[in-house]
């Protein structure tokens, strides 16, 4: 049966419980997720005496970059033993262990063990991920599947925007402790969905043990790869997943940094006084998880705009387009420290990204030989891996040579040859900051433009940037000498 012989209301009225069911597990999940990982770069680089870690951004980047590189290369072979044991079993393990891994978050300070219990949150968030996707797709057919997926991606944004929303409320009222209690809650009323709502349906049982599924499953991953034009489209990939990734880990401590977000408040405020509230979680100055959220926000507005678009162009085109838009947004993002551009590079970075995410999945479809779609499939988290585990070096060293307040104003303080206390947990990352404006005679907002000026914190976008580039000009390379000729050949042999 085809989409076209039902109505849109037919064809919602076609989904089953358990459709609904993951639907709904999928936002909480992704409200949790993004409620804590929207925050976490502020968090683990907060000055102590907010309830910060005071961690410096190289530790910061491995925390997030390692960690979160592990948990998409989990799913190869978290996705094997949810076949094997059963969705709803793996799904009670995955909640969990992520109620237990974000709020113990909460708990622990020490680079070592912050470090290890969110290694314990990606191992629950690897174990829901594919099997999540797995009961969508066995619970829509061809007639209604296109549009199963739409709601569940819509849902997956709903959720990213939610968690960050609430987490920006909740920090600023009540500090961050409260951030990793929601996101236990939230999970905890997922298993709740999960034990009163969903059934398990039967599935196909096979003789090999999960040794042998997993060994299988990564030969399979492995005979994919060894495909060219597989693997190079993989490798340009790495470098958009190492873009898109800097939104989430060095743009929120660089408004925090560089951005006047108190300014912006009250240019916003001039226009909507709620609004100017909503994103500043009742404070005086926008949030810059707030920001970061206009993004998520674009995403559920603009996409099926964006996406009736795309289905004109050809694969390769779209993608290289949303690269060139992307590349623009986060430049702009980093360029100034002017809130106004900041939102003004996010939304365009958002138009970039709506082009070209759902647009790799598919084409990843296009280019596998018949009948191995599935084994190909299977790939796509690799470039996500990589991109995270490069973003280690970006948003982490990188930052913190380039870019990072504190690292600067110490090189501007010694080059002054004035003396100030090393950073304890007497002496907090705030504590410098005042002790340093009052020795240099200035406001803190002079002090910071002093430091703008000097040091140009800003450049660390022509490595961002630059990234960009690299993978436009490969990717329209890769169009050029494989799948245009592709194109050519099957256009001949019809």
């Amino acid at each position: 049966m085809s989409t076209e012989k039902k109505s849109f209301f037919g064809v919602m009225k076609s989904y089953n419980k358990n459709f609904w069911v993951a639907s709904g597990m999928e936002l909480f999940e992704r409200w949790a997720w993004y409620g804590l990982f929207a925050v976490l770069a502020l968090y683990l680089t907060g000055s102590t005496d907010e309830g910060g870690l005071g961690f410096t951004h190289t530790e910061k980047g491995q925390i997030m970059g390692i960690v979160t590189a592990i948990l998409y290369l989990l799913p190869m072979i978290t996705g094997v033993i949810a076949d094997k044991i059963g969705y709803k079993l793996s799904l009670v393990i995955a909640y969990v262990l992520l109620i237990s891994g974000y709020y113990l978050m909460g708990e622990v300070s020490s680079y070592s063990s912050v470090f290890l219990v969110f290694l314990w949150v990606a191992v629950g968030a690897a174990m829901f991920k594919p099997v999540a996707s797995a009961i969508i797709t066995k619970n829509t057919d061809e007639s209604n599947s296109t549009l199963g997926f739409g709601i569940f991606y819509m849902m997956v944004n709903i959720g990213g925007f939610v968690g960050p929303a609430m987490s920006s409320t909740l920090r600023t009222q009540y500090g961050w402790k409260i951030i990793f209690l929601q996101a236990s809650i939230v999970i905890a009323i997922n298993l709740l969905i999960l034990i009163f709502f969903y059934k398990e349906t039967a599935r196909e049982k096979k003789e090999e043990t999960i040794g042998e599924a997993i060994i299988s499953s990564l030969k399979n991953i492995w005979e994919a790869v060894k495909d060219s034009r597989l693997s190079v489209l993989l490798v340009i990939m790495v470098g958009f997943w190492t873009m898109f990734n800097q939104l989430f880990y060095t743009l929120p401590t660089f408004i925090e940094d560089w951005v006047d977000t108190a300014a912006l408040h009250d240019s916003i405020a001039q226009v909507s006084p709620w609004l100017a509230s909503f994103m500043s979680g009742g404070g005086t100055s926008v949030n810059p998880e707030m920001l970061i959220n206009i993004d998520a926000g674009a995403i559920i507005v603009f996409q099926l705009i964006v996406s009736f678009f795309v289905l004109r162009m050809r694969h390769v085109s779209a993608m290289i387009t949303g690269f060139i838009i992307a590349s623009i947004g986060i430049g702009i993002t980093f360029y100034t420290g002017n809130g106004l551009y900041t939102i003004l590079g996010i939304v365009i970075f958002a138009i970039g990204e709506m082009m070209t995410n759902p647009t790799f999945s598919s084409f990843i479809a296009l280019i596998s030989p018949k009948g191995k779609e599935a084994l190909y499939m299977g790939t796509y988290f690799l470039p996500i891996f990589l991109g995270n585990f490069l973003t280690t070096f970006i948003s982490g060293n990188l930052y913190e040579a380039w870019s990072d307040k504190l690292s600067l104003l110490q090189s501007e303080m010694a080059k002054r040859a004035i003396e100030m206390p090393e950073i304890s947990a007497e002496f907090t990352k705030n504590n410098y900051f005042s002790m340093a404006s009052e020795k240099l005679g200035m406001s803190e907002t002079e002090m910071t433009q002093l430091i703008w000026d000097n040091y140009q914190p800003n450049k660390i976008w022509y490595v961002i940037v630059g990234i960009g580039i690299v993978t436009i000009l490969a990717l329209s390379i890769y169009d050029k000498l494989v799948i245009r000729p592709k194109e050519a050949a099957a256009k001949a042999s019809n």
